[in-house]
């Protein structure tokens, strides 16, 4: 498949998607490139973020409510499309096609919980001779740098609020994942007017072209700690705003006492997400020295069973990861892990078969500060490490420089308890990685700069802008 059969061809740039120089597409199910995605030359994004910068003034002026409109035609769009950009993701991705249904459906409806949102001017000060008023105004130009764990979803989180806010937005997907986006692309260039939404493809020259290109006034990145910091870099020379969601090396700490065996399926569940490539994926487990052996044990046993395979098979549980240079990571570091003294009670090895797959894993006396618990592994690898004081495992939790959640399991008092002592943006109870579009998600510490979801963060893509009047005596008599 070609990547003009994925999506039909188009006129001007503008138009939703820039198409240069085909780039190859694997499917990591069979470690095979499937198709060609077109990218996009300097010359040819330059065009596209001038066509965003001449569309902002229009777009911005344009009335909310009409804006509001616009974003729910794009929900539409999606949700007629679910099937074939379903199809697309999974064979570019790896995720199970009915994971990849419910993210185009659940980014298909994230258009319409967006559009629900407000930004209604606020008057701050009504008194004799001065009236001041506070309004949310757009930045400009949004460059918007989506990952290939979740490429749709993750993508509408800021396209959606961006448009909202009155921005014009650029979109570079991840060149692992660049169809779907591709696909989307065309979509909603048929429902938003010229100039406020495009898609570019390529990588990460075009990134880094795209985060100092003078037109962009704001760029929105998810993705590493790594590349995150080489933004910040960049936009800092412009003094750009950004919103960097850096992932995280979530702790789940298991409180003396818990249910063993009513925890591990949780556990388990909620670190093999998308094959443990969730952001807010469970990455490490902490359990009293006394419970370790059996929780663990658990966890190996759900791990063995797990169905593992292509995406497009209806029985497959987890598929592969993303790319081979990721299967690569994931496998080195347990077995860096291995070789200074951890067991591996489930998994641990590549197997013998086309794609990027490897097994869930679950690992056990792990060494100290090994780097399969101080850094984030992306892939379905649990360690499971025994503490003596619930204090003590937060504290060596934390000492991590990540801070995007953290959760706590057992006696829902006892949990409270301790719930402020973790440093980080989100701490769940008895659950973890539950992310609503009405509750702000965003890490501390290494873990990024800005919150997305709800109105905090449309928030992120505005600014500020006080009108203060001095009245005049008409003014203040009439008022």
């Amino acid at each position: 498949m070609t990547a003009r059969a994925a999506a039909p061809a188009l006129g001007a740039p503008s138009a939703g998607v820039t198409r240069y120089g085909p780039a190859p597409v694997e499917n990591p199910a069979l470690g095979e490139v499937f198709a060609h995605a077109p990218g996009c030359t300097p010359e040819q994004l330059d065009a596209v973020l001038d066509d965003a910068a001449r569309a902002f003034p229009g777009w911005a002026a344009t009335p909310f409510d009409a804006r509001r409109e616009h974003l729910l035609a794009c929900h539409r769009a999606l949700r007629a499309a679910v099937e074939p950009m379903a199809e697309l993701l999974t064979r570019e991705q790896g995720k199970p096609l009915k994971h990849a249904r419910a993210e185009v459906r659940l980014a298909a409806d994230w258009f319409a919980h967006t559009a629900h949102l407000v930004l209604a001017p606020r008057r701050l000060v009504d008194e004799p001779g001065v009236e001041v008023c506070l309004e949310r105004v757009p930045h400009g130009v949004v460059a918007a740098i989506a990952p290939s764990n979740y490429p749709v979803l993750l993508a509408i989180c800021k396209i959606a609020p961006a448009l909202l806010a009155g921005n014009t937005v650029v979109l570079k997907p991840s060149p692992d994942t660049p169809l779907s986006s591709l696909m989307m692309g065309e979509l909603l260039g048929e429902v938003l007017p010229a100039g406020t939404f495009a898609v570019v493809g390529g990588g990460t020259e075009l990134g880094a072209r795209l985060t100092v290109h003078p037109a962009v006034r704001l760029v929105s990145f998810t993705g590493s700690v790594d590349t995150g910091r080489a933004i910040a870099r960049q936009a800092a020379a412009d003094l750009k705003r950004i919103v960097l969601e850096l992932g995280g090396n979530d702790p789940a700490v298991v409180l003396p006492g818990a249910d063993v065996d009513a925890v591990a399926r949780e556990l388990f569940a909620r670190s093999m997400t998308n094959s443990g490539q969730f952001c807010a994926a469970v990455k490490r487990v902490y359990v009293h020295r006394t419970q370790r052996r059996r929780l663990a044990e658990a966890m190996a046993d759900l791990a063995g069973a797990a169905m593992v395979g292509d995406g497009l098979d209806p029985a497959t549980e987890y598929g592969p990861l993303v790319s081979r240079a990721q299967r690569d990571r994931v496998a080195g570091m347990v077995d860096e892990a291995v070789r200074a003294g951890a067991r591996v009670l489930a998994g641990g090895h590549v197997p013998d078969r086309p794609g990027h797959f490897y097994p869930p894993t679950v690992v056990t006396d792990l060494p100290s500060r090994s780097r399969l618990e101080e850094e984030e592994q992306f892939g379905p690898v649990v360690p499971v490490i025994a503490y003596d004081d619930p204090r003590e495992a937060i504290d060596r939790a934390d000492a991590s420089p990540y801070g995007l959640g953290c959760s706590l399991w057992g006696d829902e008092d006892r949990a409270r308890a301790l719930a402020g002592r973790p440093r980080c943006g989100t701490v769940w109870l008895n659950t973890h990685g539950d992310l609503r579009h009405d509750v702000p998600f965003g890490g501390h510490r290494h873990s990024g700069i800005g919150v997305e979801y709800g109105p905090w963060g449309l928030h992120e893509y505005t600014q500020l802008k006080v009108h203060h009047i001095a009245l005049r005596q008409a003014d203040r008599e009439m008022s």
